[in-house]
């Protein structure tokens, strides 16, 4: 099991919980009340990069971010598969176990895919939709960096031997240097520490479906089926205009889906636009939230 350094408890003052999946342990934060707000992280990240969401908004809401097995604080066995259907299912499980209903999903990278793949599956529990520089339809546009980790026994040695993946990310996914601090750094790269804990970024790079013959490509064929069932629900796309990986040829093809989106288009953030513009995404999630208010709900203003 994988411990928070107290080093980074100011950062993330939070206290994980858990819960059991096939015998492993799934850490998720679960911080105050109200109505939910779900946040599912990418890779190489965790719920690490949640941490200024959730300090923002548990005051008014119930605030969740999963670590995905593999990832975060969660387990990493070595005999899992890591496929994004096992993702999906996982947090389909929690979704239940916890009994969440109106949800408002939070998506980046990979998390928009199986944060969509959830909700496809259980549209009843979804009333809102916040997706970031992510994608949860099939594209054949891989950036040259992330195609070179795919490559048998070099792409194992790069991002499990050398921790390339991760170690690059701190790096060229954000714009404003100065905010990745070396506690920041410490941060998303902590959980990912040797060969052992690199497993699942590692097959969050193979899971990329390029071909139809790949194990991943129905999964992701259906994730993006069940994006019509939303077509009438509220969604917001933050975005950062300077990802190299989700481009905003992405946002185009979410903005083509959900012609009705509120879009906020960042043009000096990148990949990582939740550390380099989370001072502009959290004011317009509130006016989003104010602009379509869940029934019955708790205010989704924050307290003054």
């Amino acid at each position: 099991m994988t411990r928070l350094p107290d080093s980074l408890r100011e950062e993330y003052p939070f206290d994980p919980k858990s819960t059991e999946i096939d015998g492993h342990r799934y850490s998720y934060i679960d911080e105050g009340t109200g109505s939910p707000i779900l946040m599912v992280h990418g890779n190489p990240s965790w719920s690490f990069a949640w941490r200024n969401f959730i300090k923002h908004f548990s005051a008014n809401h119930r605030c969740l971010a999963v670590d995905h097995l593999g990832m975060g604080l969660s387990d990493k066995p070595q005999d899992y598969a890591y496929t994004i259907e096992q993702h999906i299912s996982n947090l389909c499980s929690l979704i239940e176990r916890l009994d969440l209903q109106s949800v408002t999903l939070v998506g980046h990278d990979w998390g928009g895919c199986i944060g969509m793949g959830a909700a496809g599956r259980m549209p009843e529990r979804f009333s809102r939709f916040v997706m970031m520089n992510t994608a949860a339809f099939r594209s054949q546009e891989i950036p040259f960096r992330i195609a070179l980790c795919r490559i048998p026994m070099l792409g194992a040695v790069g991002v499990r031997g050398f921790n390339l993946f991760a170690g690059a990310a701190v790096l060229q996914a954000i714009e404003k240097k100065d905010r990745m601090t070396d506690t920041i750094k410490k941060g998303y790269l902590f959980p990912y520490d040797n060969w052992a804990n690199r497993i699942a970024v590692h097959r969050f790079v193979q899971e990329i479906p390029l071909k139809e013959s790949h194990s991943t490509y129905k999964t992701l064929v259906d994730v993006e089926a069940g994006l019509s069932q939303f077509a009438d629900h509220p969604f917001l796309l933050p975005w950062g205009e300077k990802d190299w990986c989700f481009t905003t040829n992405f946002l185009d093809d979410w903005e083509k889906r959900f012609p009705k989106a509120d879009v906020l288009r960042i043009p000096d953030a990148g990949h990582y636009v939740f550390e380099d513009a989370h001072e502009v995404i959290l004011p317009s999630m509130e006016e989003f939230f104010s602009s379509h208010p869940l029934s019955g709900a708790k205010s989704d203003t924050p307290s003054t």
